[in-house]
């Protein structure tokens, strides 16, 4: 698809050269760019998406406000360069840094969603932000691998990271398939993981070319794997996306020990399917209900309880002195913004101190 046809009526598209590599954002038309930091929206998108998931949103928020959408490396209008996992997702996270030193923005509020979320959680342990919102974010222990408490099930975190990539849905992205002929086509991982059952957009074909910008090749998505004794037979590698959140490299849970900790919202979904305490995306539960075979047993390899981890993380967090609001929507899958955008949008404008605008 086409710029045309991908950005929605009041949307702008342009790239920012950095001096890490070259950066798509979007913006919307006649934002001022003298707005002040403090009215000033960053938003990230997480993984197999891109900026374009983010304009209905810019689109519905006060004229009064600044937003920008980034692209992350290998996905949207950004550059394609390898991810090195081993920094965890600071190769993310520094490329958003630079972008916005690129437009002269200090700290503004950030959004980040699933992936992003970890994204904007690792820069505000680097660099001063003004608030957070977490949108289904990855557990702040990373994706896979992890007891309740945080703490590896194996030191080379078996069961993570690129080798759990469905080869069939990496070969669909890179074929470019916008069909729903499989349950591993792009569009109908949209329905089933993205969002709950029941959802319906005029801007799908949008959000499935947004999937599509995903870049499969070698040190991005998914990434590789090496082998490993311990079931099932495959462990994080060093390089790519999903990579980049083992818990060998990625944890954020030190925001709790943030001298300036700024105020967060946690935005998520009873009914996400990617981020819960029982993901159908997580190696360890998928063996538990015997979809992978030769689990060894909740003792050995438990599930990730990723929203309770996020709690407790949050729980910490708010018990040090920082301000967190939790917004849990009912019947919600993994998209909050897309499935009940006036609550998103409320409870943003909430955290921001934007009300009445």
């Amino acid at each position: 698809m086409t710029d045309s046809n991908v950005l929605l009526d009041g949307i702008t598209a342009r790239h920012v050269d950095t001096a890490r590599l070259r950066v798509g954002i979007l913006e919307r038309e006649n934002d001022d760019p003298e707005t002040p930091e403090d009215r000033t929206v960053v938003f990230v998108h997480g993984n197999v998406s891109s900026a374009l998931f983010w304009q209905e949103t810019m689109l519905d928020l006060p004229k009064d406000l600044r937003l920008i959408a980034v692209d992350l490396r290998g996905f949207g209008a950004t550059e394609t360069l390898p991810v090195d996992a081993t920094r965890g997702v600071r190769d993310f996270s520094d490329d958003v840094h630079a972008t916005l030193q690129s437009l002269g923005i200090g700290a503004a509020h950030l959004v980040g969603w699933s992936m992003g979320g970890g994204v904007i959680m690792q820069y505000a342990l680097d660099n001063p932000v003004r608030s957070l919102t977490l949108q289904a974010p990855v557990s702040p222990y990373g994706f896979g691998g992890t007891r309740r408490d945080g703490s590896r099930i194996t030191d080379d975190d078996a069961g993570v990271g690129g080798g759990g990539g469905n080869p069939d849905f990496i070969a669909r992205l890179r074929a470019g398939d916008t069909s729903d002929e499989a349950a591993t086509s792009p569009r109908s991982v949209l329905h089933s993981g993205y969002v709950a059952a029941g959802y319906s957009s005029p801007h799908e074909d949008v959000w499935v070319a947004s999937m599509l910008t995903t870049s499969t090749e070698p040190g991005n998505y998914p990434g590789d794997s090496e082998a490993t004794e311990h079931w099932p037979g495959f462990a994080a590698g060093g390089t790519g996306v999903l990579n980049t959140m083992a818990p060998g490299y990625f944890n954020t849970s030190g925001i709790t020990e943030l001298e300036q900790k700024p105020p967060i919202l946690w935005i998520h979904g009873t009914a996400d399917a990617i981020v819960s305490d029982a993901s159908f995306f997580d190696i360890f539960h998928l063996g538990a209900v015997g979809v992978i075979p030769g689990w060894p047993g909740a003792d050995v390899a438990p599930a990730q309880e990723m929203v309770s981890q996020t709690r407790d993380v949050l729980a910490d967090y708010r018990a040090a002195g920082g301000a967190v609001t939790e917004v849990e929507l009912e019947g919600v899958g993994h998209s909050p913004h897309l499935e009940r955008p006036a609550e998103f949008r409320l409870a943003l404008l909430q955290l921001i101190g934007h009300l009445g605008a």
